[in-house]
């Protein structure tokens, strides 16, 4: 079933390649949406697509790439709604 989800990340992820590699693992799940470093520091992320692959990259964020420390991962569903064509990184 096709879902919405947005995520906001916390900890040390910004600096740290969060946002291109959350990009890669979005694209290897076929997921579209759009990942943005927030002026808090924090990374927010909006993905649409399978539930399981959503899960997938929700499990992904706890961890993130190597250099960063993810403290929290706040998650928020919705229904499918807006359709996205790509995953891209906003600035």
């Amino acid at each position: 079933m096709q879902k919405k989800v947005t995520l906001k990340i916390s900890g040390r992820v910004q600096g740290v390649f969060f946002r291109v590699s959350a990009q890669d693992k979005a694209r290897e799940l076929n997921l579209a949406g759009w990942v943005k470093n927030e002026a808090n520091s924090t990374v927010t992320i909006e993905a649409a697509g399978e539930e399981n692959k959503l899960q997938e990259l929700i499990k992904w964020c706890q961890e993130g790439p190597e250099c960063a420390k993810v403290d929290n991962v706040e998650v928020n569903w919705y229904p499918a709604g807006k359709k996205f064509s790509s995953f891209i990184i906003k600035h």
